[in-house]
């Protein structure tokens, strides 16, 4: 791993924060841009150059969108592909509207919610995290090309023009891919495409700043380019997708890559000191959970607590606490099962929620019990663009874990999805996040698993503030929920908002994780007597921020990774 400089800045209070501090080889000047005009935040500098290569040509922002998921596609193949999906949050200055997309993957037609279980009805996790059995029907190609028809300027074939390339000419292997392809090498080399594209010919990761090309991808992105949607979901690339999975044993059908459909949803809403939250909706639990949370410290005097102070953090991991538990009890795809969304945002029912995180020790997992609702009802990435109109958007996509499936459709260059983990295998067993699945979250055709991606969109007295969002699972909510407490209500400037200290505390299991730069030792000593279980941990998130200042636009791409902000002036 990139090694992590510890800085300690004073953000106009008296207390001390954390910050990540980028290293010489990736200096801040990367990860940070001001512009008046354009704005693109992403984790790959190729996608970063993409996006904006699509205004320079008189594109849109739904244009820069659409070629900065191809191209992500092809710079992290272990977090994201066109053999996944995800969701788009996409705010309309002239129409002051926030539309909500949902790509996420559906369970197959075949599925069953015993599907993952032995004789004994027992669950066994690999069977959902690795090979075909654990493929989901992916959405992103689909996704990419209706939102595209409704709302895209140029031409479908010019957005996806730059992945083509970025494919076919290749880039140097970086630190957190070779990471990836090392950790996952043990499948990947069974598969003989995956094997051919990241391995050497000995078999070995390659050396960083080795060039991976991707020929086959290449061509199955011509295919798309050409034919659109249909180049993926029907002819030869769905042929050779079906025929991979059914030598693989895996149960995905023509029928159900013919019959996928995107599905536009409502935003979910909330308002936090004066600012309007638009985030995804069900099956994501990550809007929901994200507003829950900073909902419930919004009582407290947390300014005056100070950041990462020992009271701040406590209050903080109960809240995170509270959402996670409602997360398992009653979250699900809301084509299946009711999602009490009014509810779990009611005024009253937070209020009540609140009351319970300011306990003066750290309430135990097995004693944290459901609050009555009032009654009515892995891997991953993200990236947000803004621009000179004000519209913003912010767009989460993954595969799931890394390299998902570890199964890549024979000469397409596609990486296909894990995503059928994020389901349920058994009420109160926990999926490779750690996260606990529920009744309304178990295996169903034509389903879609719960999610935590969170991309997030908010505004102030109607006119663009902010967009963020990450990948990293569970922690996604936790980190995006983290930051806007930082911008908001610590009043940090967004580079400091961005790179602090995050902690995560998920309900199951019961520890509350630090990230480094680690709190400081007496905030973590008091936390330890207050009773939490602390761990070091890294969260893995990734948050790719926007705000709006007087001048324009403010981007910030996580310094912990690799990415890029940059704008047009």
């Amino acid at each position: 791993m990139r090694s992590l400089f510890l800085l300690m800045l004073l953000l106009g209070c008296s207390h001390q924060v954390r910050i990540v501090a980028p290293t010489a080889v990736e200096p801040r000047v990367a990860h940070e841009s001001k512009a008046r005009n354009e704005m693109v935040t992403t984790q790959g500098d190729a996608t970063t150059r993409a996006a904006l290569s699509l205004f320079n040509k008189g594109g849109n922002i739904i244009d820069a969108f659409v070629a900065a998921s191809f191209a992500i596609s092809v710079e992290r193949p272990h977090s994201t592909g066109i053999g996944g999906g995800g969701f788009l949050i996409y705010y309309s200055k002239e129409e002051n509207k926030v539309y909500a997309f949902d790509f996420r993957e559906i369970a197959p037609l075949a599925s069953s919610s015993k599907m993952y279980l032995n004789k004994k009805g027992e669950p066994q996790p690999l069977l959902s995290q690795e090979g075909a059995l654990a493929v989901a029907n992916p959405g992103l190609v689909k996704g990419l090309f209706d939102i595209h028809q409704r709302f895209g300027k140029l031409p479908w074939k010019e957005t996806v023009l730059p992945a083509i390339k970025l494919a076919r000419e290749g880039f140097p292997l970086y630190e957190q891919l070779y990471e990836a392809i090392d950790d996952r090498k043990k499948i990947l080399l069974h598969d003989p495409e995956a094997k051919k594209t990241f391995f050497t010919k000995e078999g070995k990761v390659p050396l960083l700043g080795t060039i991976i090309y991707q020929e086959n991808l290449a061509k199955t992105l011509e295919i798309i380019a050409d034919q659109g949607s249909d180049g993926f979901y029907r002819g030869s690339v769905a042929d050779a997708i079906i025929k991979t999975i059914k030598q693989k044993r895996g149960i995905l059908s023509h029928r159900d890559l013919k019959s996928y459909k995107m599905v536009e949803r409502t935003p979910v809403t909330g308002i936090y000191k004066g600012l309007k939250i638009y985030s995804m909706p069900p099956p994501s639990s990550g809007g929901i959970h994200v507003i829950q949370i900073l909902k419930m410290l919004e009582p407290y005097n947390m300014k005056q607590m100070g950041p990462q102070s020992a009271d701040a953090v406590h209050l903080t991991a109960h809240a995170m606490q509270r959402a996670f538990l409602d997360r398992a009890s009653y979250l699900g795809d809301p084509d299946f099962h009711p999602v009490p969304v009014n509810e779990l945002l009611n005024e009253g029912y937070l209020t009540k929620l609140s009351e319970t995180i300011n306990a003066p020790k750290a309430i135990k997992a097995s004693d944290l019990k459901p609050v009555p609702l009032p009654y009515e009802s892995s891997d991953t990435t993200h990236f947000t663009i803004a621009d000179r109109e004000g519209n913003m958007i912010a767009s989460t996509q993954t595969i799931n874990g890394w390299f998902g499936s570890g199964v890549m459709a024979q000469g397409t260059g596609i990486v296909l999805n894990n995503e059928m983990d994020d389901f349920a295998q058994k009420i109160g067993v926990q999926n490779l996040f750690g996260a606990v699945g529920g009744q309304n979250n178990l295996v169903s055709p034509r389903k879609r698993p719960l999610s935590s991606m969170s991309p997030t969109i908010i505004t102030k007295d109607d006119k663009p503030f902010m967009a963020l969002g990450s990948p990293s699972g569970t922690r996604i909510i936790t980190c995006v929920a983290q930051t806007i407490l930082n911008a908001v209500e610590f009043e940090m400037p967004l580079y400091e908002a961005v790179a602090a200290t995050r902690i995560h505390q998920q309900w199951q299991p019961d520890i509350l994780k630090v990230e480094a730069p680690f709190l400081a030792p007496e905030v973590e000593q008091e936390l330890k007597e207050r009773g939490h279980n602390v761990v070091h941990e890294r969260l893995g998130c990734s948050i790719q921020a926007i705000k709006k200042d007087k001048a324009g636009w403010h981007g910030v791409s996580d310094p912990r990774g690799t990415g890029l902000a940059l704008g047009i002036n």
